[in-house]
């Protein structure tokens, strides 16, 4: 360490790394520290060291208990759902069709548009007296208020592919421009028909576009709190009741002690379930490698 400070290059990539190194650490580490000490604590103020106390009894909480599990099940349906759509999409737009470049815009206008107004439209097309209800009513069905029952979780579902498939589109695209023409070629000379070719080689070289697409999704649905929140408020139907929700009124009742043991189990899912898919990754990379 003393002999890489001494060398010159070495102590100017400190002094460039040292702001970014000081903000880590200042504005996430310390954090992190503390948030996992006040979880073992039974109050913010002189408390007393509980140990996991603070877990278990987290952990046999039905609200969090639903929460986790709504939150579990929107990320299992809606991240297959994501990558299937974004990845169909990708393959549709990456041939010679009529107005390509219209299309691509199209489908990445929900990343610029920003969340209020989203909400805005959402909240005006499935509400009781919205443009759904009316369309409905038009037809001799009785109106029904989408959020206010279990149809609310495929309502954010539906916000949630609207808001991310265009952005995942584009990273399939340019993998999927990444792939030499060559190799298509060869395969069809060699006899092999579309899906053959699809599989062995489209399947093949998109890998790691893949499980970048797969990590972002994973990401971006513990995101849709925002629209969800502003949606259907702090206490939604209990469908949609993901566990920001259980922080954010955690958080709002001065519940420190369930609001950190809450959030670093959730990092610990996040933490598990990344490590899980970059393992999987270097199997396959080292398979195919």
């Amino acid at each position: 360490m003393l002999s890489w400070l001494r060398n010159k290059e070495g102590v100017a990539a400190l002094c460039f790394l040292l702001p970014s190194v000081t903000g880590f650490v200042v504005f996430f580490l310390l954090p992190f520290g503390m948030g996992f000490y006040y979880s073992l604590l039974d109050s913010p103020v002189d408390g007393s060291f509980t140990g996991l106390t603070n877990y278990r009894d987290l952990l046999g909480n039905p609200m969090f208990r639903r929460a986790a599990v709504n939150t579990s099940l929107f990320t299992g349906i809606c991240v297959p759902l994501n990558m299937l759509l974004s990845l169909g999409l990708a393959m549709l737009l990456n041939r010679k069709l009529p107005f390509r470049s219209t299309y691509r815009i199209a489908f990445l206008t929900p990343l610029v548009i920003p969340v209020a107004s989203v909400v805005l439209v959402w909240k005006a097309l499935f509400d009781l007296h919205g443009s759904l209800n009316g369309l409905l009513a038009g037809w001799g069905f009785v109106p029904k208020d989408w959020m206010e029952s279990e149809a609310a979780l495929f309502v954010v579902m539906i916000v949630y592919l609207w808001k991310n498939i265009g952005y995942n589109m584009i990273l399939f695209l340019a993998g999927l421009q990444n792939i030499p023409n060559d190799y298509y070629e060869a395969a069809s000379i060699d006899g092999a028909g579309r899906f053959r070719q699809w599989r062995s080689i489209t399947l093949i070289y998109l890998t790691p576009t893949a499980f970048f697409v797969l990590l972002m999704s994973i990401i971006n649905s513990f995101k849709v709190f925002r629209e969800t929140y502003l949606i259907a408020g702090e206490y939604p139907d209990a469908s949609i009741y993901m566990l920001q929700h259980y922080m954010n009124n955690m958080f709002k009742a001065l519940d420190y002690q369930k609001l950190t043991s809450a959030a670093f189990l959730m990092a610990l899912g996040i933490v598990l379930l990344v490590w899980f898919i970059f393992l999987i990754e270097r199997r396959i990379s080292k398979m195919f490698g």
